[in-house]
C-alpha cells in the first residue's frame, strides 16, 4: 500500500500514538501536504500542515458539545506527502493518487494544506470513487474561478474552476472575485455562490439554503481565509469581512447532520512566527469537524468509546 507515493517526516494529529490507531483500524486518515508553488501574495503555506499538527498537540481531547473524547481512537496520520516540484499539475496528480489510496481502503480522507490548488487532486479521486452524486462545499474568501493564472490552470486561483469541471460546487463566504471570474459566473449561470455581503443580515438563516444546494455526498474544502482576518491573519491572501468561528461551526454541524460528508481539507494556513493562535484555530477546526463526522457516523458511543 502506498508503495509508489513518496512521503517524508512523521507527525501525528493530537499527539496520539500512531500505533494505537493503525491504517487498518482507523476511520479517518490525515494526509499532510506541504506545498505552496503557486501562491501569489504571501508564501509560506508549505509550513501549514506542520503548524496544524504541532498545534493539535495542545487541543484538549474532550469535546464539550459532544460530551466525550471523540478522537482518542480512529484517526491515523500519514507522513507528509513529498512535493513534486516538476509543476503544479504533477503535484495535483500526486494528491489524487494518495487520496485515491485512502479511499481504496475505505477511510475518510482529511487533507492538510498547503495551497488550495491541491484540492483538485482530492476531488478527482473522490469523483472516481463516488461518481456524480458528489458536491464540493467550498468555504473561502475568493471564488478561485480563473481559468488560468500565472501561466498554469492548476494555480490556487483556478482551483474551483477545475473543480467545477468535475463536480457540483457550492461556495460560501466569497467576498473577492475578478471581472473575468464574474463574467464566467454569469455566462454559466452558476448560482451556487453565497456571497459574504448577502449574509450580514443573519448568517444562520442562510444555512438551510446552503445545505439544500448540496448533493448527498459532500467533500468540504476550507480555505482558512474564509475566516475574518481578525481571527485568522495567517493566510496568504487575507480579505476583510469574513466569517467568525461560531458561524463556520454552525454551518459544518448542519452539513454533517444532513449530508454524507466523505472527506474534507483545511488549506492555506501560512504561519506567522510568534503568533500561534491561527495555528491552534486550524487544529481545533479539524478536531471539531472530525468529531461531528464521528458522531454522525456512530463511530463513537455516548461515552466516547470507538464503536
Amino acid at each position: 500500500m502506498f508503495e509508489s507515493i513518496k512521503f517524508k517526516g512523521n507527525h501525528n494529529f493530537l499527539g496520539l500514538p500512531n500505533e494505537d490507531t493503525t491504517m487498518e483500524t482507523a476511520k479517518a486518515v490525515i494526509l499532510p501536504v506541504p506545498y505552496d508553488s503557486t501562491t501569489s501574495y504571501r508564501s509560506g503555506t508549505r509550513d501549514g500542515p506542520g503548524a496544524i499538527l504541532a498545534a493539535s498537540r495542545n487541543v484538549e481531547l474532550y469535546d464539550i458539545q459532544l460530551g466525550c473524547e471523540p478522537l482518542n481512537f480512529g484517526v491515523h496520520t500519514l507522513p507528509e506527502l513529498e512535493p513534486d516540484m516538476s509543476g503544479p499539475g504533477a503535484m495535483v496528480e500526486s494528491v489524487e493518487s494518495a487520496v485515491g489510496e485512502i479511499l481504496r481502503v475505505d477511510k475518510l480522507p482529511v487533507i492538510l494544506g498547503g495551497e488550495h490548488s491541491l484540492s483538485t487532486g482530492s476531488v478527482r479521486a473522490l469523483e472516481k470513487h463516488y461518481g456524480k452524486n458528489l458536491s464540493i462545499l467550498q468555504l473561502d474568501a475568493h471564488a478561485d474561478l480563473r481559468d488560468s493564472y500565472e501561466n498554469t490552470p492548476f494555480n490556487h486561483a483556478s482551483v474551483m474552476r477545475r473543480v467545477m469541471e468535475i463536480a457540483h460546487l457550492v461556495q460560501v463566504g466569497i467576498r473577492n472575485i475578478s471581472k473575468g471570474e464574474m463574467a464566467f459566473v454569469k455566462e454559466t449561470r452558476h448560482d451556487g455562490i453565497f456571497w459574504a455581503h448577502d449574509m450580514i443580515d443573519g448568517f444562520e438563516k442562510h444555512i438551510p439554503q446552503i445545505v439544500e444546494r448540496l448533493k448527498t455526498n459532500v467533500f468540504i474544502s476550507i480555505d482558512l481565509d474564509v475566516f475574518d482576518p481578525s481571527i485568522m491573519p495567517a493566510v496568504g491572501t487575507p480579505e476583510p469581512g469574513g466569517l467568525n468561528w461560531q458561524q463556520v461551526l454552525a454551518l459544518l454541524h448542519a452539513v454533517v447532520d444532513n449530508k454524507n460528508v466523505i472527506g474534507f481539507d483545511v488549506m492555506e494556513l501560512c504561519p506567522i512566527p510568534g503568533n500561534i493562535a491561527p495555528d491552534f484555530l486550524a487544529a481545533k477546526l479539524v478536531f471539531k469537524l472530525l468529531g461531528e463526522i464521528f458522531r454522525k457516523n456512530a463511530w463513537i458511543s455516548d461515552s466516547g468509546e470507538q464503536s
